[in-house]
């Protein structure tokens, strides 16, 4: 994973739709598409932003080598003079994209390629191959979190991860979206995040009984001591077992700094409030119980409500695979092209489906707060041309029913731009936050949304609107569309 040549992690027609505009249009016409998403995963009110920094290697390491070329040229498919121009490729464009750890919504550009048509043809596939895991497993992560109301969340899903990619930068998102830290060693390595964990069932059995393997675990870790207690049976043995290392440890004067159970089996909303009282009656109120087994934010927000006495939980499996949500959706399309004029001409994709209708043009996003409380109160699309100030009334509307409309008074809300300039004719002019960085950047903008968009089940939606211009925009071009299909 140090360096890993991305060019040809590419769908076949990126290429041939390369060689076609090689030798049937200007190949340096510029245009402008948009990477966005259509529905939030998971049903929920929001999605997270992740994968920029790999969007931004990628981009950069971003060349066809000679073994590269040679392997197109065995296809049989693609001319001489099309694979010398591919040998000499390098990315030329602009990009902008809404940074990591933001919250975002469907339909607003998640990032926007400016460049000739052929470079920005060739980056689709990978874009979206980036963006969608790592935004997937960084929304369902802030799921899980907030499910926890609180209580740590550490990922552990590496052996269950659809390879060693998915299971190392999946684990990245995870942080983003939340997570305090991952069993992921490789992860914490490349990015900086804390990794964490315990032992297995096999420790305890490799040992002649549970407490001489919990006396042995406790003597070389006695600063990290969580003990696995349900080998054998929980409240018979396990926690028995784990009290008596525990006392043993008090005794011997090791400070207990940081040391509890973990339960990995069995009704855990019964055994955990059985081990919490067992432990504050031994006389270890502070001592840690956390649990894993096949959670996800469903059952962590159900053993919430039946009072289940776990402060730490391990995610495996349903985290890193998004098991009931294992696709994003994320979408690339033509949003417009530059005329001889050099003005960008705005282009649409139709559909019977009016959600999957495109919005036009070269676009930016504005998020709106309200003032008083600090809270998201809608995000505007519009031209890239429009500017607002906050020092003016703003009237918004429902680009699908445009009948219903808010004004907010001029001093009563906040604007900020959501895109960053990520690339400048070729050459990178953004600086990637550390992960842990975006991590906490990313709970300020969690904290932006009002409690009924975060609920898990039915959550209100966060609105998206178009500026007036773009709208007309936008209602023009489908005119122009329809006349044509008479």
């Amino acid at each position: 994973m140090d360096r890993q040549n991305l060019t040809l992690m590419t769908d076949l027609y990126e290429l041939t739709m390369m060689q076609g505009y090689f030798k049937n249009k200007n190949r340096n016409e510029t245009v402008i598409f948009d990477a966005f998403y259509r529905k939030n995963p998971c049903d929920g009110g929001y999605a997270i932003c992740a994968g920029l920094e790999q969007v931004i290697k990628y981009i950069q390491e971003l060349r066809f080598d000679s073994e590269d070329i040679d392997y197109l040229a065995s296809l049989g498919i693609f001319q001489k003079d099309f694979l010398d121009y591919l040998s000499t490729f390098r990315f030329s464009g602009d990009i902008y994209a809404i940074p990591e750890g933001t919250v975002m919504f469907p339909r607003e550009p998640v990032i926007k390629v400016i460049a000739p048509i052929m470079e920005a043809q060739l980056v689709e596939t990978a874009i979206l191959n980036i963006i969608n895991h790592q935004s997937l497993i960084a929304t369902k992560a802030a799921r899980v979190c907030y499910a926890a109301k609180g209580d740590g969340i550490m990922e552990f899903g590496l052996r269950r991860a659809q390879g060693p990619d998915a299971g190392t930068y999946g684990a990245r998102a995870a942080v983003i979206g939340g997570c305090v830290g991952t069993s992921n060693v490789l992860c914490g390595q490349l990015f900086g995040v804390p990794v964490k964990g315990t032992h297995a069932h096999s420790w305890i059995m490799s040992f002649p009984d549970e407490y001489t393997a919990f006396k042995a675990y406790a003597d070389m870790y006695p600063g990290a001591c969580i003990l696995l207690v349900d080998t054998y049976d929980t409240l018979k043995s396990g926690v028995p077992n784990a009290i008596r290392v525990f006392s043993e440890m008090r005794e011997a004067g090791i400070p207990l700094s940081f040391y509890g159970i973990r339960l990995d089996s069995g009704d855990l909303a019964y055994l955990s409030k059985k081990a919490r009282k067992m432990l504050d009656d031994a006389g270890f109120p502070d001592a840690v119980i956390s649990a894993s087994n096949d959670l996800d934010e469903y059952l962590i927000d159900s053993l919430k409500a039946q009072g289940a006495a776990i402060t730490s939980w391990g995610v495996g499996t349903n985290l890193i695979t998004s098991k009931d949500n294992p696709s994003f959706g994320g979408v690339y399309k033509l949003a417009a092209i530059r005329g001889e004029d050099g003005h960008f001409i705005p282009k649409i994709k139709l559909s019977e489906n009016s959600e999957k209708v495109t919005n036009p043009g070269d676009k930016k996003i504005y998020r709106i707060y309200e003032k008083e409380s600090g809270k998201l109160k809608a995000d505007l699309i519009c031209l890239a041309e429009e500017h607002y100030s906050e020092n003016s009334d703003l009237e918004l509307f429902d680009p699908q029913e445009p009948w219903k409309r808010t004004l907010l008074k001029a001093g009563a809300y906040i604007l900020r731009p959501l895109m960053e300039h990520i690339f400048k004719e070729g050459k990178c002019c953004y600086t990637s936050p550390q992960v842990m960085d975006i991590r906490a950047y990313c709970q300020q903008e969690l904290e932006t949304l009002w409690d009924e968009t975060k609920r898990l089940v039915n959550p209100q939606q966060v609105y998206v609107d178009l500026s007036q211009k773009l709208y007309d925009t936008k209602i023009e071009l489908l005119k122009k569309m329809s006349e044509v299909q008479r």
